[in-house]
C-alpha cells in the first residue's frame, strides 16, 4: 500500500511559536513540516493546519502558516472535535443539467473528488496529534503520520504516541518515504525540486 499524492491531503497539528522551544528534537521536527508542506504545494496536495489554543500558545511557526490553505484554531486536543473532519470530507456538488435534465428526485448528488488519504504531522505527538489522528481514524480516513517530523517535550512520550498509533491501524512513515511515494518516479517533472528540498 503507497501513498498517491491525488488521494492524499496534508495536516500539520501545533507547530506554535510558544510551544516549539519545549519540543524534543523540535528544530528538526519542524524543519521536515516544512519540507511536507512544500512538497504538498508542489504537487497540488491541499495543506492544513491546527492550532491549539493560539491566544496562550501563539500562531504557528510563519514557515508553516504560510504553507496552510486554511488554519483551524482549537481549544480540544482534537481538531476532529472542531470540525477538521468537515474540512477533510469533499463537499457535495450540485448537480449540472438544464431543463431537460432527469428530475431532481432521480438526480445522484454529484460528489466533489475524494482524498481520504490523510497524512498527518505535529507537536504534541502524545496529545494533540494523537488525538486528532485516533479521531480521524475512527471517521474512516486512512491516517499516515509521518514520524520525523512528530515531536513532544520528552522523546518517551512521543515514543509512546507511535506505538498507540502504529496499533490503532495508522501507516507510521517518513517525509522521504511521503515524498518518494507521491512522486512514484524518477521521471515526474516535479522530481528534481523534490531532490532539493531533501538535500
Amino acid at each position: 500500500m503507497l501513498l498517491d499524492a491525488s488521494q492524499s491531503q496534508l495536516v500539520l497539528v501545533d507547530y506554535q511559536a510558544r510551544l516549539m522551544p519545549a519540543i524534543f528534537e523540535g528544530e528538526a521536527a519542524a524543519a521536515n513540516a516544512v519540507r511536507l508542506g512544500q512538497l504538498a504545494k508542489l504537487l497540488g496536495v491541499p495543506v492544513f493546519g491546527t492550532e491549539q489554543n493560539p491566544s496562550k500558545l501563539g500562531e504557528n511557526l510563519p514557515a508553516i502558516r504560510a504553507l496552510c490553505d486554511r488554519t483551524l484554531a482549537k481549544m480540544h486536543f482534537s481538531g476532529a472535535e472542531e470540525g477538521l473532519g468537515e474540512w477533510l470530507r469533499a463537499p457535495a456538488q450540485a448537480p449540472k443539467g438544464n431543463a431537460r435534465s432527469l428530475p431532481k428526485h432521480l438526480q445522484k448528488p454529484a460528489q466533489a473528488e475524494e482524498r481520504n488519504t490523510i497524512v498527518i504531522a505535529g507537536c504534541e505527538a502524545h496529545v494533540c496529534l494523537l488525538q486528532t489522528a485516533l479521531d480521524l481514524l475512527e471517521d474512516d480516513f486512512e491516517v499516515w503520520v509521518v514520524t520525523d517530523a512528530c515531536s513532544s517535550r520528552t522523546e518517551r512520550n512521543r515514543d509512546a504516541a507511535f506505538d498507540r498509533l502504529a496499533g490503532a491501524g495508522a501507516e507510521l512513515v517518513t517525509t522521504e518515504m511521503v515524498g518518494f511515494e507521491w512522486l512514484a518516479t524518477a521521471e515526474h517533472p516535479k522530481f528534481k525540486e523534490f531532490q532539493a528540498l531533501i538535500r
